[in-house]
C-alpha cells in the first residue's frame, strides 16, 4: 500500500493554531463505521452520546473509556551553536538510559530531534542561556541514529531543569512561540507520570466536569501511561507503508487498571480508546487465551512496564478496541493510517473531506472524531 494514498487536501487556515477558547468546547464528528453515517455535534455532548444505544452492551452496560495519563515534559530547548552563534532548537525525546536518570553525576545523554539535523555533526557544541542571559547548560553531539541525534550535556538535565528552562513542545505546524497558557492547555487534566515529548492530544478535550458526568452516568474509566515519542509522531518517508519502521515507546498498565478493563470485556462493555496512543497500548498488551479462541472475551492484559513498536494500518485485526475517540490527523501519517485501519480507508478519507468542507479544525489543538 502506497503512502501517497493517505494524502488529502487541507487548507492551511484549518490547522488549529490555538486551542478552543474553553477546554472541551470543540466540535465532534460521530462516525458510524458500519453504516458510514456521520453526525456533527460537540464534545460537550459526549456523556449523553455514550449513554445512547450505540454504545451499550447487549445487557445495557455503559462503555469503558481508556485514557493515556502520560504527562508532557517541557522538552524543547533553544540553544546557540558555539561555532556560528546560530540559534538551534532541540526536542529532548528520552534519556539514553531509558530510566530518566543520568549516567553519572557529571554527565547526561539524551536522544533528541534537532533542526537541520544533517548539519549537526559529532563534536558540535551548543550553549543554553536563561532569560537573563546567564549560561545554564552546554552540550555536545556525540552520535546519531536515523532521524535522531545523541547529546551529551556537561551537567545533568532532569525534569526540574526542563520545567524551569524548557519550552512546551508544540508541534511544528503550530506557527507561533509557546505561551504560558500552553503550559496548561497542552496537557491533559489527568496527566500523572512525566515522560512525553508530545501530548496525547485526544485527551486535551476532556474537562473535570465531563469526567464527573461520566461517573454520574455510570461510564467507567481506566488509564494506561504511554510516553509519546518518535513512534507516534515520526513522518512516514517510505513509498510503501509496509517499509516504515516504528520506534519503540514505553508504556505501563497497572494491575488495577488491567483488571478494570478485563472485567469490562467480560461484561461485553464497549471498550473506547481515547487517542491512538491508548489504542496502540491496548492492542499491544492484549493477549488471547488459547482456551477461548480468537474472541474478545478470551483477552487478558499483560501488566507492568512494556514497550510497543506496533504499526497499525489497513488490514490489521483489532483485538480489544470497539471505538476510538481521536483528533483529525496529518496527511500520510501513521496516525491517519491507524484510523483508516479502524474504520476503512475510503470511509475515513471521505470523512476527512467532509470535515474540511464543514470547517473542522485539524491536528493537536483541533476538533475531534468518535468512531464506533
Amino acid at each position: 500500500m502506497k503512502t501517497s494514498e493517505f494524502n488529502f487536501f487541507l487548507p492551511e487556515h484549518l490547522v488549529a493554531q490555538e486551542p478552543s477558547k474553553e477546554r472541551g468546547q470543540s466540535r465532534l464528528m460521530l462516525l458510524d463505521r458500519v453504516y458510514g453515517k456521520r453526525t456533527h455535534t460537540t464534545v460537550l455532548q459526549l456523556a449523553d452520546i455514550l449513554c445512547s444505544k450505540n454504545f451499550l452492551s447487549p445487557s445495557g452496560e455503559k462503555p469503558l473509556l481508556v485514557f493515556n495519563d502520560t504527562k508532557v515534559k517541557k522538552a524543547r530547548l533553544i540553544g546557540k551553536s558555539c561555532d556560528t552563534g546560530a540559534e538551534v532548537e532541540f526536542l529532548l525525546l528520552e534519556p539514553v538510559t531509558r530510566d530518566e536518570r543520568c549516567i553519572t553525576d557529571s554527565e547526561c545523554r539524551w536522544k533528541v530531534l534537532v533542526q537541520h539535523a544533517k548539519r549537526r555533526k559529532p563534536g558540535s557544541r551548543y550553549v543554553f542561556y536563561d532569560g537573563a542571559g546567564a549560561q545554564i547548560a552546554c552540550c555536545e553531539i556525540t552520535g546519531s541514529e536515523k532521524e535522531s541525534k545523541f547529546l551529551k550535556f556537561d551537567n545533568p538535565i532532569d525534569e526540574e531543569f526542563l520545567e524551569k528552562y524548557g519550552h512546551v513542545p508544540l508541534p511544528p505546524y503550530i506557527k507561533r512561540n509557546d505561551t504560558y497558557s500552553d503550559t496548561e492547555r497542552y496537557q491533559t487534566i489527568y496527566a500523572r507520570l512525566t515522560g512525553s515529548a508530545a501530548a496525547p492530544t485526544a485527551g486535551l478535550h476532556f474537562t473535570r466536569g465531563l469526567l464527573d458526568m461520566f461517573k454520574k452516568n455510570g461510564i467507567d474509566t481506566a488509564f494506561i501511561t504511554l510516553h509519546v515519542g518518535l513512534g507516534t509522531f515520526l513522518p512516514v518517508h517510505s513509498e510503501n507503508i509496509e517499509d516504515h519502521l516504528m520506534h519503540e515507546e514505553q508504556f505501563i498498565i497497572t494491575d488495577e487498571n488491567a483488571s478494570i478493563i478485563e472485567k469490562a470485556v467480560e461484561k461485553k462493555k464497549e471498550i473506547i480508546a481515547v487517542g491512538t496512543t491508548s489504542l496502540r497500548a491496548l492492542e499491544t498488551c492484549a493477549e488471547m487465551k488459547k482456551e477461548n479462541g480468537l474472541t474478545k472475551e478470551g483477552i487478558s492484559l499483560k501488566r507492568g512496564w512494556q514497550s510497543t513498536s506496533i504499526f497499525i494500518y489497513p488490514g490489521y485485526k483489532f483485538k480489544i478496541t470497539d471505538a476510538l475517540f481521536t483528533n483529525f490527523h496529518t496527511p500520510a501519517s501513521t496516525l491517519l493510517m491507524l484510523v483508516c485501519a479502524f474504520a476503512g480507508k475510503d470511509l475515513i478519507m471521505e470523512s476527512y473531506k467532509e470535515a474540511v468542507k464543514e470547517g473542522y479544525r485539524f491536528f493537536s489543538y483541533g476538533d475531534a472524531m468518535l468512531i464506533y
